[in-house]
């Protein structure tokens, strides 16, 4: 139902690429070869998904020349993250960012990238997170799941990619307001990457997780698992009787919600930011970029938000989240 949203919002950005002052020779020489897009997470994951998305759909308006997606996960993405922010300023490597670009070094003096480390391309989409539990567990609600958090003292447990990873602060932010310690109520399980996290809940691995709507929507419509919440501003049109975390009065996780983004090393060159504004003009109105993303629960928003502005908004939400957490001091 997005698909057709989107087909306005990008006039300002197509006519700032018709008009963007680069000489035909320079706009028509990028690229020359395949352009690397490193994915910060492992396969499987909301960030795997939209960069394959990208990559598919960018294809045709690169003179053909292909995106070749490299997963590149570790130390909660800032490992791919640092690939990119020390490759050379010439777009032929680009990072796949996600939210974790900004809450790292938010949590983090000694972030190896800091949050502004990047030329910011755009903001791709924005990816609701969901609460969710096996569905044979017997908890049905927020209510159930919190009043067994409360019983069992520290042995619930959930899948996270580390405590100061979004699906952490996912976890954290719902605990914190519903008056436990966001540290110790509930166990967290390091697992890597969408895939895995997905499959400790499946497996009986863990009580419950709250992670990236691309990741359980699959299992979820197969009945497999049971959505409890969602951390988006609106109800997700295709889980209409599952309510928001606003909706039930959870503040700090009203917040919280996954995005993806599109970045490039500091400082590149002119022609090559136009060509990638051409590029996500078109792929805002691509049918087939549209379907992917509506497919795996996310919406489009290529073009509706200025990514340095946006970027920088994010990382003082979870700095201020870290400050109360304790994880700064």
């Amino acid at each position: 139902m997005f698909r057709h949203l989107k087909k306005a919002a990008f006039g300002a950005a197509a006519l700032l690429a018709a008009t963007a002052v680069v000489s035909g020779a320079q706009a028509q020489s990028y690229p020359e070869k395949p352009v690397t897009l490193i994915i910060p997470y492992g396969a499987g994951g909301a960030s795997d998904l939209a960069g394959r998305a990208l990559a598919e759909t960018a294809r045709p308006y690169l003179g053909d020349q292909p995106v070749v997606v490299v997963n590149q996960p570790g130390n909660s993405g800032m490992t791919g993250a640092r690939v990119v922010s020390e490759s050379d300023a010439d777009g032929y490597t680009l990072l796949l960012s996600r939210v974790g670009m900004a809450l790292y070094p938010a949590v983090y003096a000694d972030s190896p990238v800091g949050w502004d480390a990047y030329s910011f391309l755009g903001i791709l989409e924005v990816t609701p997170m969901i609460l969710a539990v096996n569905a044979d567990s017997d908890i049905k609600s927020v209510d159930d799941l919190l009043t067994k958090i409360r019983e069992n003292q520290g042995r619930m447990t959930y899948a996270a990619s580390g405590p100061t990873a979004i699906d952490g602060f996912t976890v954290q932010a719902l605990l914190s307001d519903a008056g436990l310690d966001p540290l110790s109520a509930a166990t967290l399980i390091p697992y890597e990457g969408g895939g895995q996290l997905a499959s400790a809940v499946l497996g009986g691995h863990v009580d419950f997780l709250a992670i990236a709507s691309a990741s359980l929507m699959p299992h979820i419509e197969a009945g497999k698992m049971r959505a409890l919440m969602v951390y988006a501003p609106k109800r997700m049109p295709n889980l209409p009787d599952v309510p928001t975390a606003k909706e039930l009065g959870y503040e700090l996780a009203g917040q919280v919600s996954g995005w993806s983004g599109f970045y490039g090393p500091k400082n590149l060159p002119a022609d090559v930011r136009a060509k990638w504004t051409e590029v996500l003009g078109k792929v805002a109105v691509d049918e087939q970029w549209l379907s992917l993303a509506e497919k795996r629960g996310a919406v489009s928003v290529i073009g509706e938000d200025e990514p340095n502005a946006y970027v920088e908004s994010q990382f003082k939400l979870y700095n201020d989240m870290a400050k109360k957490f304790g994880y700064i001091q």
